[in-house]
């Protein structure tokens, strides 16, 4: 498989994972300036199964923590992520619960 670096596509509010010509998503709301809420994310149908769900999760992550921002985690694959890779926590926010929303 050949897959491309995560991206931040400001503009659809959502990070980007091209996989073999196919986009998987994590689509995000901006809670405030220092907080995205993540909502939902997408693998092709054809790619599930193969750790691309992981990489563009961790690479979100990654762009996250490098631009000093949190998250709140809404979406379930987010959840089980963070569960599996508890070192993560470190950007869930603190001011923000997923009961808030």
């Amino acid at each position: 498989m050949n897959a491309t670096e995560v991206r931040n596509n400001t503009h659809r509010h959502r990070f980007e994972l091209e996989t073999d010509g196919k986009l998987s998503i994590v689509v995000y709301e901006n809670v405030d300036d220092e907080t995205l809420a993540l909502v939902h994310t997408e693998v092709d149908p054809s790619l599930e199964g193969h750790g691309i769900g992981s990489k563009l999760v961790e690479g979100a992550l990654q762009y996250i923590e490098e631009n000093n921002l949190k998250i709140v985690p809404l979406c379930p694959f987010v959840e089980t992520y963070l569960k599996r890779h508890p070192e993560w926590n470190r950007v869930v926010s603190t001011t923000y619960k997923t009961s808030d929303f």
